[in-house]
């Protein structure tokens, strides 16, 4: 059996240890190899890329995917998107979740994996609809958590109704590493049992289950596995792709994987990750293994950015009392699984509970637009106190909340009239307005710097 490898270096392992800040130049002068290496595909766009390029990298994403794309001609490019939620954190009318996926496959990407925060499959119909009719591969993700109400006859199911959609692969999703070797094996046997679709298995090596959980996947029949180049793996990142290379291959597993381009490559990152480490940037903390994560569910990116969060107030001292909180809230909002955008809107409402010393004092809007339905059908019911202190005698929508948005992509392009040089920049603006503005305005004065030196160099 043949087992093939998704490098995610250029996104998840990035995001997870270091918050998405590698700029394109960081990693440009090895993509030629990672080319020439053999992975089934190349993880590099969506998530928080698109936010990190344009809020602290000064970016255009759509550029650097361009870029990416010429240097990666025969690995297939493949990117997350959150559903409805698209890369942001709340959810868009139908016309931009499809116009946001006719340009990403036209400006490069091959495989895109779509996933609901909720697991409610109603918000990603129309994006599965539409990267199939781009002519690209849909993948569909089930985020993998475990609570009271998610069952190896939920999972199945919702493997099934991907299937009838269309999907072209189904991706376990373990955002927090929680999924141990024989829940691995259980759900990928289950899976392959229920549908006649490529398996692929996404975790993390949080909690120090990610090796021997990949083996067991890999046993039960995965197709595909997620891992990151060693000097990028590990933590609240992936395992590493060079280790699984050589156990899968000597447990008689094949693969398409070159290990002298995987030394080349580990060898290119390794200086990155010490400087990261040594600037800070790359914190010890999400490098080491944490069992805990068993408890709190918290995801590598989720992770990372608690302790940024925390760090903003002076109040890193209080992570474990965060942690703690993180299970109470899930377990009061009907446990969703933490993943973005619910990851955020769980973190955020743990770290402001406990920094008031109150809980629920305070509670953050995407919190209270979430209760109300606006993201979907939650596990579970939520908690009733918590549900009247928000809604009162309200009761919350229980439809798609798609339907009742109103088209946002021509007018928000009338909007912008000349500012948007591209219906690039139009998404770009719609994903994050007040950002992709800053970029733009750095952008136009960053040309216009380069005009008066090119002016003053031909006078000279």
């Amino acid at each position: 059996m043949k087992i093939q490898f998704t490098e995610t270096v250029l996104r998840d392992a990035n995001q997870s240890l270091i918050a998405t800040r590698m700029p394109f130049a960081a990693f440009e002068p090895i993509l030629e190899t990672m080319d020439g290496a053999g992975y089934y595909s190349a993880e590099c766009w969506g998530g928080a890329t698109f936010d990190s390029c344009l809020r602290y990298l000064n970016e255009d994403p759509w550029v650097r995917l361009r870029k990416m794309k010429k240097k990666l001609p025969n690995t297939k490019l493949q990117m997350l998107l959150r559903g409805q939620n698209l890369l942001g954190y709340k959810h868009y009318p139908d016309d931009v979740v499809r116009k946001f996926i006719q340009y990403s496959v036209g400006n490069g990407i091959d495989i895109i994996r779509i996933f609901d925060a909720l697991n409610d499959l109603r918000n990603i119909q129309i994006a599965v609809e539409e990267t199939k009719k781009r002519g690209a591969h849909a993948s569909g993700a089930i985020c993998y958590t475990t609570s009271p109400v998610h069952t190896l006859a939920k999972y199945q199911a919702l493997a099934k109704e991907m299937e009838a959609m269309g999907v072209d692969s189904i991706c376990i999703k373990d955002m927090a590493g929680i999924m141990g070797p024989q829940e691995a094996y259980d759900l990928v046997k289950a899976v392959k049992e229920t549908v006649s679709l490529p398996v692929v298995v996404h975790t993390h090596s949080t909690t120090g289950f990610a090796f021997m959980t990949y083996l067991k996947a890999v046993e039960a029949g995965a197709d595909v596995i997620d891992t990151a180049i060693s000097s990028f793996s590990g933590g609240t990142s992936q395992p590493a792709t060079e280790t699984l290379a050589y156990a899968l291959q000597q447990m008689g597993f094949s693969h398409s994987m070159n290990l002298k381009a995987l030394k080349e490559i580990n060898d290119f990152f390794q200086p990155l990750r010490d400087e990261y480490l040594s600037n800070g940037l790359l914190d010890p903390k999400v490098l080491a293994t944490n069992t805990d994560a068993l408890i709190y569910q918290v995801p590598g990116g989720m992770l990372s950015n608690l302790i940024a969060q925390l760090k903003a107030q002076n109040a890193t001292q209080r992570l474990d009392e965060v942690l703690q909180e993180i299970p109470s809230v899930r377990k009061d909002l009907g446990y969703p699984p933490l993943v973005t955008p619910m990851s955020q809107m769980v973190g955020v409402q743990a770290v402001t509970n406990v920094l008031l010393g109150k809980r629920y004092q305070s509670i953050g809007k995407e919190v209270k637009s979430y209760v109300r339905g606006e993201y979907g059908k939650p596990p579970a019911p939520i908690d009733s106190d918590l549900q009247k202190k928000i809604l009162g005698d309200e009761q919350p929508f229980t439809g798609r909340f798609a339907d009742t948005l109103a088209p946002e992509f021509e007018p928000a392009k009338a909007s912008l009239g000349a500012i948007a040089r591209c219906e690039e920049d139009v998404l770009s603006y719609i994903a994050f307005p007040k950002i992709a503005e800053k970029f733009f305005q750095y952008r136009q004065k960053q040309e216009e710097n380069q005009c008066s030196y090119t002016i003053m160099k031909i006078e000279e």
